[in-house]
């Protein structure tokens, strides 16, 4: 039997960014996850740059040594693909210049990523991290919340309990009462592929958006040493109304689409296509209750346009472990306490997820994503705004309104 203030179930980025936080608040935790690391996690491998600059906030040495590292391939911007095939280039940052210790987005496997995540955990002597070890009975009770696992071989009573394990969290549905709602899910598959040709020389991400599989994209995120991260996402309560199998549309992609065909005819799939599921941001969902919170994908907290949970995972840690920081100050762990978790995470998060839905349903329409391409295609003004968007959340707003357009139109 251990006793703790705080044990968090999941060794992924919102588990780690938990203990990593309450660490350096000084505040002793319990880490357990069910798998021992390294470890391959499903996933498009994308890397916002709310990630770097939190554990830059954290830790300066922290980011320090992952820019050392050779597992990431920096990313300066979003090449979007549209229908008619018009290619459009967004970087990060206007004018930009590369340098990989100020890069604005990276792509790192998780196999790699996770575990370097861990590695930092092990640096810390306040973090207890038990892996290879299973929850398998979540019990109340009068302190809190009573954690079992491996048949009993493991038990932790804490006072807080926080769930970061994942999309498919048993916790979140049975206990939180979280369900899955296709509206607000989406289903993906990714591989890995080799000798991709044609990658953008700066890294770009590529989405394309392709008629046969509107309302999704497929994507192509580079990665080092030559290799990709190729995927395909969709909404799914579309693909249960279409019965899509998106393995066979992957296939179909890259095997028929004219453009992608030439790219991939000499590219070498690497391991096998993994799908995945993900509970996706775009309604407000209970984070919280007696004695416990739900951190990242566990929350339902993955972006609703780009399908990247990675950063939104890392931010809610942090507002967790300084939600739990006030529970000890105060000795309140009560649902109605850990309501300014809530809170918090609506306020920071909540925004950008509800305007990344607007934009999903808005770029569902084909005709419409060729008529935006058209505007924008050699406009170097509205390259630059859009580029000034990623930083700046008042005039990504602006995307979803379409009055913006009609003046981006008028002024062509």
């Amino acid at each position: 039997m251990i006793e703790t203030d705080v044990c968090i179930v999941g060794a992924g980025p919102g588990g780690v960014a938990t203990a990593l936080k309450l660490s350096y608040l000084g505040i002793p935790s319990v880490l357990i996850d069910k798998a021992t690391f390294p470890r391959d996690k499903v996933c498009g491998d994308a890397i916002s740059g709310k990630v770097t600059t939190l554990l830059n906030r954290l830790d300066p040495d922290i980011l320090e040594r992952f820019n050392q590292q050779s597992m990431q391939i920096d990313v300066w911007g979003i090449r979007f693909v549209a229908p008619n095939g018009k290619e459009l280039d967004i970087p990060f940052q206007p004018n930009y210049v590369r340098n990989a210790s100020s890069a604005p987005g990276y792509v790192a496997r998780r196999y790699d990523f996770d575990n370097f995540l861990v590695q930092e955990v092990r640096r810390r002597d306040n973090i207890q991290f038990w892996e290879g070890l299973a929850v398998e009975q979540y019990t109340q009770t009068e302190r809190g919340w009573l954690i079992s696992g491996n048949k009993g071989a493991l038990e932790v009573e804490a006072r807080m309990l926080i769930v970061a394990d994942g999309a498919h969290s048993a916790f979140s549905r049975k206990v939180a009462g979280l369900e899955r709602d296709f509206r607000h899910h989406a289903g993906a598959v990714r591989a890995y592929y080799a000798n991709v040709e044609s990658l953008s020389k700066d890294n770009f991400i590529e989405l394309h958006f392709i008629n046969s599989i509107t309302p999704g994209y497929f994507w192509i995120f580079p990665l080092p040493g030559g290799q990709a991260n190729v995927g395909l996402g969709m909404r799914s309560d579309i693909l249960r109304k279409r019965k899509v199998n998106l393995r066979k549309a992957l296939s179909e992609v890259i095997e028929e689409h004219p453009v992608l065909r030439e790219r991939f005819q000499n590219a070498q799939l690497i391991g096998e296509v993994k799908g995945y599921g993900l509970p996706l941001g775009s309604r407000r969902q209970p984070l919280s209750g007696n004695h416990y919170m739900l951190v990242g994908d566990a929350g339902h907290l993955i972006d609703p346009l780009t399908g990247e949970g990675i950063g939104n995972a890392f931010y809610s840690g942090f507002i967790a472990a300084e939600q739990l920081q006030q529970c000890l100050l105060h000795n309140d762990f009560s649902a109605n306490f850990l309501k300014a978790y809530d809170q918090r995470v609506s306020r920071v998060l909540g925004s950008e997820m509800r305007l990344s839905y607007r934009l999903q349903k808005m770029l569902a329409y084909p005709f419409l994503v060729n008529l935006l391409a058209n505007i924008i295609a050699g406009n170097r003004r509205i390259v630059a705004l859009l580029s000034g968007m990623y930083n700046d959340f008042t005039l990504r707003e602006q995307l979803a309104k379409p009055w913006f357009w009609v003046k981006m139109f008028l002024r062509r």
